[in-house]
């Protein structure tokens, strides 16, 4: 069973048993694969090199929409220059914190730098942004329904089984939270 993050002198440690560790690293994997853009054969080099990427759009699957959403609100040309100037670092910047966080997997026991701590906190995050709209979360409400599934062994459809991976994730990142707060603290 995992154990709550918590900070101490050699930084932010925590425990993941074999399977909740697997879980986590399919769940990163599926993000990434959701980010990786679909880049055109015929990408102008220099436009890459400098973070451009004029063939965004607005993505279609609901769950990638929330983890990069439009910057821009009522003004669709705006959001899609913001989208064209940004996107491409926000999606490098997202994979790479779900790869270090998963690189992080190959042991039961983390141990978190502060810079660490930072990446999986993005990594978790982006799971539960995914989760929270395949589970279609909008509000505090919604999010207490989800948490009323408490046991493994209730799973008995899809939707049951996310709602206990979104409550696990939930769990993990707030102690990880608690965690980096409590670090934070000690540091001053």
């Amino acid at each position: 069973m995992a154990k709550a993050f918590s900070a101490g002198r050699r930084g932010i440690t925590g425990f993941l048993e074999s399977a909740e560790r697997d879980l986590l690293r399919k769940l990163f994997t599926d993000i990434i694969t959701m980010l990786e853009p679909n880049t055109p054969a015929h990408e102008d080099p220099l436009a890459a090199l400098i973070g451009l990427d004029m063939d965004v759009s607005v993505p279609a699957d609901p769950a990638l929409l929330r983890l990069l959403p439009n910057a821009v609100k009522d003004d669709d040309d705006a959001a899609l220059e913001f989208r064209q100037l940004t996107e491409r670092s926000l999606r490098e910047t997202k994979i790479g914190a779900l790869r270090a966080a998963s690189l992080d997997l190959e042991s039961d026991k983390l141990v978190l730098t502060p810079e660490g701590a930072k990446l999986w906190a993005m990594a978790l995050n982006d799971v539960r942004l995914v989760l929270a709209e395949r589970l279609d979360i909008r509000d505090e409400e919604d999010a207490e329904k989800i948490h009323q599934v408490q046991d493994w062994g209730d799973a008995e459809d899809v939707e049951s089984y996310l709602s206990l991976v979104y409550n696990f994730v939930s769990w993990l990142q707030e102690s990880l939270v608690q965690a980096m707060l409590s670090a934070l603290s000690r540091s001053k």
